[in-house]
């Protein structure tokens, strides 16, 4: 298969844009999947100053190398969980990244915080992921507007939001479908969140690394097992491969087409945020959710 920009041997086939790339135009082609994705949806601009989430894995260090190659101001935050079996490689990975890139890399460790994952595990009897998930929302946000950055980045890809937006649908939730897209304004207390790779999927994200030399994590988060989001990436998955470019077109469909149908339904259905009681951080009922996990640990 020859390359289809520049005639040269390609190495990475892409059925999804009928193309194949060599390794230079397959690092253009990522480029400028990032550069229309920023333009088109206004994610930022180089007055921002950026904050990324790094977990150590290959989305968060792809987004990263690219937005420095690009020239925007960014830094790294990476949240280590306290997880014996991943968090030290996820660590470990993002430490290495950010030195031999000259990124600037601030690190939140949980134990420190009183929250490490595998004891709110323990204690609290609901679904950790959702919690951890809620725990990471707080201090990604909660950093960036203590330490003035204007833009907080996720490397959400293709298929995360393609599998989130297939879940919101297959429920038919309002509120989340209201906040389903690749930019949530700053407002009431929130840091602007953007997902520039929207418009990627994780085999190109990783194709990026390998081209690009960048040495990610892999080391699954061991209570992850049986998670819905995994479940639905493969149906996708297998769609994708009998008809090519089918999660591109569901997404950008949903984003041309039916956002508009649930903008303004967000999560607090119209409530604005007031201060938590205890910690300041906005929230629509009296104490934010972080501080009701805390409460919930101390109390056993």
């Amino acid at each position: 298969m020859k390359c289809t920009r520049c005639k040269e041997t390609a190495i990475v086939s892409l059925p999804s844009h009928n193309a194949g790339f060599c390794s230079p135009c397959f690092l253009l082609f990522f480029q400028r999947q990032v550069q229309k994705a920023i333009k088109d949806k206004r994610l930022f601009t180089f007055a921002d100053r950026i904050i990324i989430a790094l977990s150590g894995g290959k989305d968060s260090l792809a987004l990263a190398w690219q937005l420095q190659k690009l020239g925007y101001d960014i830094a790294g935050l990476h949240i280590d969980l306290a997880i014996p079996q991943s968090s030290p490689i996820a660590r470990d990975h993002a430490e290495r990244f950010c030195t031999f890139n000259n990124i600037k890399l601030f690190i939140l460790e949980l134990d420190k915080l009183g929250l490490p994952i595998p004891e709110i595990n323990k204690k609290i009897k609901r679904p950790v992921c959702s919690i951890c998930g809620k725990i990471k929302r707080y201090y990604f946000n909660k950093f960036a507007l203590d330490n003035n950055f204007t833009v907080l980045a996720t490397g959400h890809n293709l298929d995360d939001e393609v599998a989130r937006l297939f879940s919101n649908v297959f429920r038919w939730d309002e509120a989340y479908l209201g906040d389903q897209g690749p930019l949530l304004p700053d407002e009431n207390g929130f840091v602007r969140k953007v997902k520039p790779l929207y418009r990627l999927s994780e085999f190109e994200t990783a194709n990026l690394c390998f081209i690009a030399g960048i040495d990610y994590g892999f080391s699954p988060c061991p209570y992850s097992k049986g998670a819905s989001f995994t479940f639905y990436k493969t149906l996708f998955d297998e769609l994708e491969h009998k008809q090519p470019g089918s999660k591109l077109s569901f997404y950008k469909g949903f984003l041309n087409r039916g956002q508009k149908a649930f903008s303004g339904l967000n999560m607090n259905r119209g409530v604005k945020p007031s201060p938590c009681v205890k910690c300041g951080y906005p929230t629509s009922k009296e104490t934010c959710g972080v501080c009701r996990i805390r409460q919930m640990m101390e109390n056993g």
